[in-house]
């Protein structure tokens, strides 16, 4: 999560151009007839902003103006398709920004960085998964799950090492030569959280998420009768 205070004018403007149309293109799309006919969908969509809410606040600040915590919308956007993601990742935002441990200002540059982009990786390798059409529901829970999330986590943090780089105001630590080292303590935690509530939420409660065929992944095997004879 970036301040406002290591960020040029010109990148706040762009983050919010970026940033307010995707999130009314979210709003438009979303499915709110079956959201509020449907009380499980409901109490999902309130856990999971209650949860991102919860897991953002438990983050590291540095003294640059950065900070990081884990990003947890792989799962999310797994569990509520898209379009409720990007809604859900924006109230539990601007809880974070009613706390005063996010700026307002700089709500859309971190919306686009640690939202957005996130959630994209995961529609993106979702899509390609299901068009691949496996039946075998260890390919979802790992290309869905464990790689799309640790995917989504080199991509932002890149793109946030790169902003800041481009604007020049935040001070680049001298050991940023040897990140590449650190990177494995970024991306693994944060594929192992969502994979790992990835493969309980296919273990136990498959009907819960919204990219999840139950009928091709949970189906009997196909048994070749001709083998019998």
């Amino acid at each position: 999560m970036i301040s406002t205070q290591v960020l040029s004018t010109q990148t706040l403007v762009i983050g919010w151009l970026i940033y307010v149309p995707v999130v009314l293109w979210a709003i438009w799309r979303a499915p709110w007839v079956e959201l509020f006919s449907d009380t499980r969908r409901q109490h999902l969509l309130f856990g999971t902003v209650f949860g991102l809410f919860l897991l953002w606040l438990v983050r590291r600040d540095f003294e640059g103006g950065v900070s990081y915590h884990f990003i947890g919308l792989t799962v999310v956007t797994l569990l509520l398709d898209w379009p409720l993601a990007v809604v859900g990742a924006l109230l539990a935002q601007a809880g974070l920004v009613l706390l005063g441990r996010q700026d307002l200002t700089a709500m859309g540059v971190n919306g686009v960085l640690l939202i957005l982009l996130p959630i994209a990786v995961t529609e993106g390798c979702a899509r390609m998964v299901e068009r691949a059409q496996p039946r075998n529901p260890f390919i979802y829970i790992f290309c869905s799950g464990f790689f799309a999330a640790a995917l989504a986590a080199l991509l932002c943090v890149g793109a946030v090492l790169g902003v800041l780089w481009l604007d020049g105001l935040f001070v680049m630590p001298f050991w940023l030569e040897d990140f590449v080292g650190y990177l494995w303590l970024i991306i693994f935690p944060e594929a192992f959280i969502n994979g790992m509530l990835v493969t309980a939420l296919v273990v136990f409660c498959p009907e819960w998420l919204e990219t999840f065929n139950r009928t091709r992944y949970l189906a009997a095997p196909w048994k070749d009768e001709n083998k019998d004879l």
